[in-house]
């Protein structure tokens, strides 16, 4: 599982506004499982599961479907992107958000085949080892980089204010008065953005502002603490996830099927870079037998 677990802190975050509640989540989907991570700001949930979890909830919520792991997964990442992705691109599934005492269920449902399909996502409050490596580290890590990037910032301010100072001791002159600036102090910059700007600025709000501006950061940062980590082991770099990919790359959703049940082939994704269409998954409509199971 540890791939999914890299893979999922690579996914940048995405809002989300489902019915009454606001929510940053991510997502990362492939053949052998998934990994969601939902906060509301206030909590934060996780969900980690293989494929032999998958198999069994598909098989209690969609007793009319057959079909391996892989195509539900399969499924599930296509109606995840454009919920975290493409917002542009409605996804063709309602997402329904339940608090059930310290879980959060995210309950979904569409069409596959012409049949109903249900999935039902079942996170628990994440660990604190989970909160520290999608949330406190990288933000940790988002503030040094950003204060390192003000010094930056400041110390090509006082170059250019050397530069113009020469320009005026050689007698030059500036033609447009209102071109004219002040010698940049930083201490002085720094304490009025204090008291005029640090309100508006650390508004934190429903969390919009963070999905929306950091991202980019956020998954350099991220990067970063995975490839050190990696150095340190000599572990390869794993390959992000399109579910929440920014990039657009095809999700991994390897192009080995398992092996398929007799109604269904596992569906095919192709490789990166490649055209074409996707082949979906042909689902058999399987006659209404009296079942046993937790939902008879």
């Amino acid at each position: 599982m540890e791939k999914l677990e890299q893979g999922l802190l690579m996914q940048p975050w995405a809002w989300l506004q489902l019915d009454e509640n606001s929510l940053l989540a991510k997502v990362y989907i492939t053949k052998q499982g998934y990994a969601l991570l939902v906060s509301d700001l206030q909590q934060v949930w996780h969900e980690q599961v293989d494929a032999r979890v998958v198999s069994q909830r598909a098989k209690e919520l969609n007793k009319r479907l057959t079909a391996p792991p892989a195509a539900f997964l399969c499924h599930l990442d296509d109606l995840l992107r454009p919920l975290l992705k493409d917002t542009a691109c409605p996804s063709k599934a309602t997402f329904v958000c339940d608090h059930v005492a310290e879980a959060l269920i995210l309950r979904v449902r569409s069409e596959l085949s012409g049949l109903p399909f249900y999935w039902n996502f079942h996170c628990t409050l994440a660990s604190p080892s989970v909160v520290s490596q999608h949330l406190i580290r990288p933000l940790m890590g988002m503030s040094l980089a950003l204060q390192c990037q003000v010094r930056e910032l400041a110390t090509v301010l006082h170059m250019k204010d050397l530069e113009i100072q020469d320009y005026q001791e050689s007698g030059a002159v500036l033609s447009r008065d209102r071109l004219k600036t002040e010698p940049f102090e930083e201490n002085s910059f720094l304490e009025q953005f204090m008291v005029e700007k640090l309100p508006e600025a650390c508004s934190v709000g429903d969390g919009r502002p963070f999905v929306m501006n950091l991202q980019s950061l956020y998954m350099a940062v991220t990067r970063q603490e995975i490839q050190g980590r990696q150095k340190h082991q000599g572990t390869g770099d794993p390959q992000p996830s399109s579910s929440a990919s920014p990039q657009g790359t095809e999700n991994q959703l390897l192009n080995q099927p398992e092996e398929p049940a007799p109604s269904l082939p596992v569906p095919e994704k192709e490789p990166p870079g490649t055209s074409g269409p996707v082949h979906r998954p042909q689902l058999s409509k399987v006659k209404r037998k009296k079942l046993r199971g937790l939902f008879s």
